[in-house]
């Protein structure tokens, strides 16, 4: 046997979507990071071992311009790039590449960490190393360093250190959860296996093993849906082990899902009932996809009214956007539905205080063992969440090791120094402005080329508008800065008539929905047209927020439907939306009553007055990196011709090291990495596309170009300053080509001292 020792300053056991994303976050801010994983694939559930889509604050499209940035954003769009037809091997190289590419990231795959060293009291404890094995190589390696991160999802590596944590599903009770049982029960939400099918274009017989089950001795023809076109995780239902111990019974759950996959397979290529003759099983999964097991105490428990009454926190470090989605212990064999899911009416926060552990000083964790409830935990388990939260632990770590304080102590003395530390990376967080001394922009005077002064449908793109009958209550979000005082319809009719005309404010700046009346009024529409009809919409909030202006429906109208959206639309169908039947939706929030996914990517034509500042060039140093209350953004004018810039000017001269862009991206799209949604676009539109950075010189006439780039396809883009610069008085970002969208959108411009 041989064994060596290999000390790091963070050591991250756990590579799947938290730990990559903690990993990659510590290793960019420095600090000499490891990266140990049990499998020769990262991703964990979402890698070609598991397959189950990432999904996240998205909700698959239920949730309203809550797609994540940093880390996770950043794989999403590669995999846009590469992956188009949604390849789960494919998508393991994209993992597998963002940390590769990392200098001070090292990579232990096929590693399994099999002891623990921690010492101090209980309440007090300290990890010092984890040794793992690595399998093929026969090599035992201790690991040591200072911070250690549990991304293990079932809390291995804390329960190794003596690290407190929950089992199952607390009382009503204790946190005072409504969906909680009364007693306490040690009860889980089950694991899956998945499995892919494929049309040979010929006949293929299926003789099923003996292991197969019948299911016709089950409740699963009855109660669940079978499609023969489904495969891979349409099936997410075959869910098993909640009431067994789900690490302790790893083996025997394995065993039973396998059978009832291959029993349903016989079902589908046997009873006759489905067009599957041409259908082979191509692959089928072997290691079961967990959803819940242990979950550490932090010093925050994340709690069920956290999620529906989105609570603010001081410490917010990321978001999620997922209903509370919780199952039946019985899996695949209730009789009910598969699942049952509640929505808040927007993102909700996740505090850092619930990414460490209470009793363990130098242990972090994120993922699956997050510090929650097992309700809470039902809406912030989704990959894309974990991620989230791996990045926003990842930091901490880097943080706690450069101030050589215990995570603790970093929220007491430094948490605004994460916030700030995430908001620069462009990671998931909401509500959080940028207050980062060490910008330059901010005490810079902002200007532009142009600006999008009218929030409206573009004049060249009502030619090509379609005709939608108003059959359902319609939502236009409207940007508000600084008021709004009418809005112009294009509507068209049977006969003369009505239509209502509401405007609504929507409650919290990150929610999308209609919460408060704030104005109706009736305007007359006369027979024939298309045409504009004027409506007073009021509303002149105090900060920047959106307004939904709404239009009751009348069958006899019909609007003009377009596709160019400006930046900060989005349509609302007052329509019961649900795509998945094997899912039961709880109908009482605003957000499932007035979906966006049936009009997504269009809207009526309209326009507003007066002129709008909600894109004008200031709002790119406004603070925030994502839609809150409103778009944050710089947009040129669409009717602009030429290259467009935004400029920033000194009264002093400043130096600085880098230059920080974000580009929009429309975090409004889902972009699941098997394309169970799939936009057709690889590369996203609204993504600047040719562009170079300008600075001038003190005392100097000429711009020079400090950085260039074509055919950019990301979001975030740093550029380092030449080293020979030194101090200039302006500088300037010249947007040359998007993607697509007529305008220039710029989230971002900061200039790093």
């Amino acid at each position: 046997m041989r064994t060596q020792t290999v000390e790091a300053d963070i050591i991250v056991v756990g590579g799947g979507l938290a730990g990559v994303s903690a990993a990659v976050a510590a290793a960019r801010l420095g600090r000499r990071t490891v990266l140990i994983n049990n499998r020769p694939v990262l991703g964990g559930n979402s890698s070609s071992e598991v397959r189950v889509w990432v999904c996240g604050a998205t909700a698959h499209g239920n949730q309203r311009w809550a797609r994540e940035t940093g880390i996770i954003g950043e794989m999403y769009r590669e995999n846009q790039f590469r992956n188009p037809e949604g390849n789960p091997v494919y998508w393991d190289d994209v993992v597998l590449d963002i940390v590769r590419r990392e200098p001070n990231l090292t990579l232990f795959l096929n590693t399994e960490v099999l002891e623990a060293e921690a010492t101090g009291p209980d309440d007090a404890r300290r990890v010092r190393s984890v040794t793992g094995w690595t399998m093929g190589s026969e090599i035992r390696t201790v690991f040591r360093g200072p911070l250690f991160l549990d991304c293990t999802g079932d809390g291995l590596v804390g329960r190794l250190v003596g690290a407190r944590h929950r089992l199952g599903k607390e009382s009503r009770s204790e946190f005072g959860e409504d969906w909680a049982p009364e007693q306490p029960v040690r009860e889980f939400l089950g694991s899956t296996l998945l499995f892919y099918t494929k049309d040979l274009g010929h006949p293929v017989k299926y003789v099923a093993p003996e292991s197969a089950k019948d299911i016709s001795t089950t409740p699963i023809p009855s109660s669940r849906i079978i499609r023969s076109g489904d495969s891979g995780a349409h099936y997410w239902w075959i869910e098993w082990g909640g009431t067994l111990d789900i690490v302790d019974d790893n083996e025997a759950i394995r065993d039973e899902l396998r059978s009832v996959i291959l029993g349903i397979w016989d079902h589908i290529k046997n009873s006759g009932e489905f067009d599957a003759d041409n259908l082979t099983l191509e692959w089928i999964g072997n290691i079961p996809g967990k959803r819940e097991y242990r979950r550490f105490i932090g010093d925050y428990t994340l709690r069920q009214q956290d999620i529906l009454e989105q609570t603010s926190f001081d410490d917010g470090v990321a978001f999620g956007g997922w209903s509370i989605d919780l199952h039946p212990a019985e899996g695949m064999y209730a009789t009910g539905a598969g699942a049952v899911q509640r929505f808040s009416d927007g993102v909700f926060e996740i505090p850092f205080r619930s990414l460490y552990s209470v009793n363990v000083d130098n242990l972090l964790m994120a993922g699956r063992d997050v510090s929650a409830t097992h309700i809470a935990f039902g809406a912030a388990r989704v990959m894309a969440t974990c991620a989230a939260m791996g990045e926003a632990a990842g930091t901490a770590a880097a943080l706690c090791y450069e101030h050589d304080a215990t995570p603790r102590e970093l929220y007491a003395h430094h948490r605004a120094e994460l916030r700030q530390a995430l908001l620069r990376a462009d990671a998931s967080l909401i509500g959080v402005a940028n207050e980062d001394p060490s910008d330059l922009a901010r005490t810079a005077t902002v200007t532009a080329s142009s600006a999008l002064r009218t929030i409206g449908t573009p004049p060249g793109a009502v030619a090509a508008a379609t005709p939608h009958t108003l059959v359902d209550d319609l939502g236009i979000v409207v940007p508000v800065h600084p008021r709004l005082d009418t809005t112009e319809l294009l509507l068209s009719a049977d006969t003369d008539t009505q239509v209502t005309v509401e405007v609504w404010s929507t409650g919290r700046p990150q929610n999308v929905v209609p919460a408060v009346l704030e104005h109706r009024t009736v305007v007359e529409v006369p027979a024939g047209g298309p045409n504009w009809v004027r409506a007073e919409t009021p509303f002149a909030p105090e900060v920047p927020q959106n307004a939904i202006v709404v239009l009751r429906a009348n069958p006899l109208v019909r609007v003009q439907l377009v596709s160019e959206l400006p930046p900060g639309v989005l349509t609302l169908v007052h329509r019961v939306d649900n795509d998945d039947r094997n899912v039961q939706v709880d109908r009482e929030g605003l957000l499932v009553q007035w979906p966006t996914k049936p009009l997504r990517g269009r809207v009526p034509a309209f326009r507003t007055s007066p002129a709008s500042e909600a894109a004008a060039p200031e709002r790119a140093t406004s603070g925030y990196n994502r839609p809150f209350g409103g778009p944050h953004l710089w947009a040129s004018d669409p009717e602009s011709d030429g290259p467009q810039w935004l400029r920033l000017d000194w009264d002093t001269a400043v130096t600085g090291s880098e230059l920080r862009l974000v580009f929009d991206d429309d975090v409004d799209l889902e972009l699941n990495t098997l394309h169970h949604h799939r936009s057709p676009d690889e590369v996203l539109p609204q993504l600047v596309r040719d562009y170079r950075v300008e600075v001038r010189p003190e005392g100097a006439d000429e711009w020079r170009t400090v950085a260039e780039e074509r055919d950019n396809r990301h979001r975030l883009r740093v550029h380092p300053l030449p080293d020979d610069l030194g101090a200039f008085t302006a500088a300037r970002l010249v947007v040359e080509r998007t993607n697509g969208v007529a305008e220039a959108r710029v989230i971002a411009f900061r200039v790093q001292s």
